[in-house]
């Protein structure tokens, strides 16, 4: 073999390498969130410990690569051994990561935990590049063209390794698999790099200290492949559906003792009923279920965030045909199969910003159910949302809102925002809280382009009494309007999310949200 085919080989094994250390960086980057979210949700603020620590990670790992790359005694294969084990110890320990972590609350434990789960493999990761950089250069004249080809594909590797997770990988197969699979392909690919390191280089050392990595991340793996994850703390507890989706850890989750049964979706409960008669549980949700009664024309509504489909079902009572969209396949499963959910319009699966825009039909009633107590999809809480959804409604037609929060005698300021953006979109509103005496609630909006007045609605005596007491006024001038450009819907909300993420854990367990 001449000079230029053994160089062009060299390069070559090169480039495979960085491009697969490059995927495995995202695929693990990606695959934290549905470690995490669980436990912490899927806020704003875990995916920003996620994206910070991969940065501070790969940062860490480029200088100290170079340093490697320059003084090491140890070949590129022992790096890369090094991250495959790394990467299987994370589904081993998540669990106590995430307990010691729990005090320092939402924001600082979801970085600490993810500082400590997944910078050690991460770094070691950043360090591949360096290191091969370093082998790829022959002489000072083509530095520049070595460092940008090595980038390039590592890139290229970064984007290949997303689609293939989002895609094709993580619709089929659980985040603990996937991340003992991608351990178990860096150890394997350890070993082809180790041979020819060894045939080039003839390091002793080096062969001697990869294998011995990789053996015993070989162990490690068997291990963690047949362990299951921690036993619920809470013997009381049953589990009668799980399946982890692209929105989240979906769980039916029965608690006998208490006749409850609950739909989760990571830690937040977007469903209730009883074991034994099937009967709602949310009050919030019983406000809703007049909503016939004060618009008697209602024939039919769309429901956004099906749940556990229990005010369409209730809207079912009353002749009204209704569409439902859900974002999540396996909530919309469960609904069926643990709830009685049966539909009489419009299944609807996917994310409702867009698919609110391919809606043709005129709609009387839409609610809006998608706000719970954990993380907040704050681009459906918009004016320019709201004004979408305005465009589906009949001219005597009524948007119903729910948002979970704080009252603070009608002045919080994610509640009162709330408010002031409906305002800037229906010229009518009235708020109702889902529990009176207790601050932290749900809270139902009704808003519309009419004006309407419960005083003149044909209610029941007991109904009208019941929805009187919870009229709320709230003072809009401690409020914003929310908008696609400027949304500060999370950051009003972390006491909510933290208060809501706490009551969830203690009714629960901690161990039922570690994956």
């Amino acid at each position: 073999m001449n000079s230029f085919s053994a160089k062009k080989l060299n390069k070559l094994w090169l480039y495979g390498t960085v491009f697969f250390t490059g995927a495995a960086v995202m695929v693990i980057e990606l695959l934290g969130t549905r470690l995490i979210a669980p436990f912490y949700g899927a806020s704003l603020y875990v995916w920003t410990s996620l994206i910070s620590v991969t940065l501070i990670a790969l940062a860490l790992g480029y200088y100290l690569g170079g340093i490697w790359a320059d003084r090491a005694r140890f070949g590129l294969s022992l790096i890369i051994a090094l991250s495959g084990l790394l990467t299987l110890i994370i589904p081993g320990v998540v669990g106590p990561v995430l307990l010691a972590t729990d005090p320092l609350g939402l924001r600082l434990g979801s970085f600490i935990s993810t500082l400590i789960l997944f910078s050690p493999s991460l770094i070691m990761l950043g360090m591949v590049g360096p290191f091969a950089v370093k082998l790829a250069t022959s002489t000072l004249s083509d530095v520049g063209t070595s460092t940008g080809s090595i980038y390039a594909v590592s890139t290229v590797g970064s984007v290949i390794g997303t689609l293939f997770l989002g895609f094709y990988l993580f619709p089929i197969i659980g985040s603990r698999e996937i991340f003992v699979g991608v351990g178990i392909a860096l150890l394997l690919l350890s070993l082809v790099v180790i041979l020819i390191e060894h045939r080039h280089l003839k390091s002793t050392k080096t062969l001697v200290a990869t294998v011995v990595v990789i053996i015993t991340g070989i162990g490690l793996s068997l291990v963690v492949i047949t362990s299951s994850k921690i036993a619920p703390s809470d013997q009381q507890l049953h589990t009668q559906f799980e399946q982890e989706s692209l929105y989240g850890w979906v769980r039916v989750i029965d608690k006998p003792k208490e006749n409850i049964r609950l739909l989760t979706v990571d830690a937040s409960t977007i469903g209730a009923a009883s074991i034994s008669h099937g009967d709602n549980l949310l009050t919030y949700q019983k406000i809703v279920a007049l909503i016939p009664q004060l618009l008697p024309d209602i024939k039919r509504a769309l429901l956004i965030g099906q749940g556990a489909g229990h005010m369409a079902m209730t809207l079912k009572q009353y002749d009204v045909v209704t569409d439902t969209l859900e974002i999540d396949p396996a909530v919309a499963e469960a609904a069926q199969k643990y709830f009685g959910f049966t539909p009489n319009g419009n299944t609807i699966i996917g994310d409702a910003r867009y698919e609110i825009r391919q809606l043709q039909r005129l709609y009387d009633l839409i609610i809006m159910d998608v706000f719970t107590g954990g993380s907040e999809p704050s681009h459906l809480l918009t004016v320019e949302t709201l004004q979408q959804l305005r465009n589906l409604l009949a001219e005597s037609g009524m948007l119903a809102l729910n948002f979970v929060s704080f009252s603070d005698n009608g002045t919080n300021p994610a509640l009162v925002s709330v408010a002031k953006t409906l305002s800037q979109v229906f010229p009518h509103q009235q708020v109702f809280i889902s529990n009176p005496g207790d601050d932290f609630n749900d809270f139902i909006f009704l808003a519309t382009h009419e004006a309407f007045d419960i005083e003149k609605a044909k209610l029941s005596d007991d109904s009208y009494h019941w929805l009187k007491r919870r009229l709320l006024t709230l003072d809009r001038t401690k409020g914003i309007v929310l908008t696609d450009n400027l949304s500060q819907l999370e950051r009003l909300q972390i006491r909510k999310s933290e208060h809501y993420r706490r009551m969830i854990v203690d009714s629960l367990g901690v161990n039922h949200f570690i994956r």
